[in-house]
């Protein structure tokens, strides 16, 4: 048996309210008025595709080790890097070991379905290790339009295999179609949208309907036996259409999290199926269909193992832990689509030294420090002598991974004169509970809610960005526990 064996998601806590996007700009597009309803998921400036899909995973493997990891396949149409591999970076975040497999899948609409698949044929080929998808967006709109308010940011992750399998592998069916409902050349910031009668009529009418049911006669599942019925339509209530046409029940259709996430793009197919999962029972029949440039059509039935499997924040823990944003032009500032004034300090652009970032690469990426082979010591960065003063030892350290240590706020300062996208910038000494304490930016926390002692959990962030070159800088940062330091 292979399938899925575990899952996670990640939604980033902010949320842009579409009433306060929309009312900025009807005086130009009243329009907009009428999509005025509901909020979208809007990513911290610190955020990207690549990080929220660190989050993702690191959701799915909490708890578990990650040496059975093999492979590992990104989709996104938003990957930071053109010509760097995104799912290697991804792979280093997580400190997986270097002899992974690891790939990009982009391109279209069902990037995220596409790596299922081919984590899916890897497994049934026999390739040792799970495989491990993520799946993750962060698309821009242009400034005052629908699609400003449709999108959301979003990330999901599974790992696949043949053992303790919690949703089983029944089959696939896919098709490509050069069917143009929007793209985005080489080159351009936003996507071009086509009409969304063009969308409706012509692709969710007429040829999605005829690919899902063959693949329903592909893999040998009536229609009416279906649970969950997973389709991310871009636009409110065409998951109605195809599953009337298919002979699905209603009662069957998955939520679409448009109200409450927005559409994430590639991410979104994942991502509802990890909220199916999160509720999901043993033995229902979930079908998962991936929309772009064609279709994806899985089908899973759930085991007892789901029952089993460690709690986890999932989709709904994301949704959960929300702080409402109605500050629309700090939404713009935060996806570049408009330029603020930065002021003389924000003009430092350092170059990012590549050959030190390689040679600090686990330090640096996967949040490596030492820990000492006498006394067991932790301590970041990692030395040659141990800080311990009833130690003192000296000679290589052990491997340490911090990212998942639990940790505090030793000190900290909120500056109004660094350069920062969200002043203040927060920063502070970071004090981990097995030993070992550095200074670190602090991330997602309010104005006046950060204290001495609070618990928080380190995060794979943007550190900088380096517009003249094109390099994206990351690092760890402290961020609060849910329900610590923010509302």
């Amino acid at each position: 048996m292979i399938g899925i064996t575990c899952y996670g998601a990640y939604v980033p806590r902010l949320r842009l309210s579409r009433a306060a996007a929309a009312q900025a700009n009807a005086w130009a597009n009243p329009g907009l008025l009428a999509q005025a309803r509901g909020e979208r998921s809007m990513a911290n400036w610190d955020e990207d595709s690549l990080t929220m899909a660190v989050e993702a995973a690191r959701d799915a493997l909490a708890g578990r080790s990650t040496d059975g990891i093999g492979a590992l396949y990104f989709g996104s149409t938003t990957h930071p890097f053109a010509d760097r591999q995104n799912a290697g970076l991804v792979a280093a975040a997580l400190d997986l070991p270097e002899s992974i497999n690891s790939s990009d899948l982009g391109g279209a609409q069902k990037a995220g379905t596409a790596a299922l698949i081919a984590a899916l044929d890897r497994a049934a080929a026999g390739r040792p290790g799970e495989a491990l998808v993520v799946a993750a967006e962060h698309r821009r709109a242009r400034p005052g339009s629908a699609q400003e308010l449709q999108y959301g940011d979003a990330a999901a992750a599974f790992t696949i295999g043949n053992s303790a399998v919690i949703a089983e592998f029944l089959g696939s069916h896919s098709m490509s179609v050069d069917f143009v409902d929007h793209y985005r050349a080489t080159g351009q910031e936003f996507d071009y949208i086509w009409e969304e009668r063009w969308l409706r009529d012509e692709a969710f009418q007429k040829w999605v309907p005829a690919a899902v049911t063959a693949g329903l006669e592909k893999i040998g599942i009536a229609p009416g036996s279906i649970h969950h019925f997973v389709l991310p339509e871009p636009v409110a209530k065409l998951s109605t259409l195809v599953a009337k046409r298919c002979g699905i029940a209603e009662t069957a259709i998955a939520d679409s999290l448009l109200g409450v996430v927005g559409h994430a793009g590639s991410a979104h197919a994942p991502l509802m199926l990890a909220a199916v999962l999160q509720k999901a029972q043993a033995g229902q029949t979930i079908v998962v269909v991936g929309f772009g440039q064609g279709c994806d059509v899985l089908a899973f039935r759930t085991t007892a193992a789901l029952g089993e499997l460690p709690a986890r924040s999932g989709v709904a823990g994301s949704l959960k832990r929300r702080k409402e944003e109605k500050n629309y032009p700090k939404f713009q500032s935060f996806n570049e689509t408009v330029s603020p004034e930065k002021g003389l300090r924000g003009e430092a652009n350092p170059q990012t030294a590549l050959s030190a970032m390689y040679r600090s690469r686990r330090m640096l990426s996967g949040l490596v420090g030492g820990s000492c082979t006498k006394c067991g010591t932790a301590q970041f960065p990692p030395a040659d002598l141990c800080v311990n003063p009833s130690c003192h030892h000296q000679g290589p350290m052990q491997p340490y991974r911090f990212a998942d240590e639990a940790a505090r706020i030793k000190t900290w300062s909120a500056d109004w004169l660094t350069y920062t996208p969200d002043p203040p910038a927060h920063y502070g000494m970071v004090e981990f509970e097995r030993g070992g304490r550095f200074v670190a930016d602090i991330t997602d926390w309010d104005l006046g809610k950060v204290e001495v002692g609070q618990p928080v959990r380190m995060v794979f962030r943007v550190r900088g960005r380096d517009a003249q070159r094109g390099m994206v800088r990351y690092f760890w940062k402290a961020a609060p526990l849910a329900g610590t330091g923010e509302h």
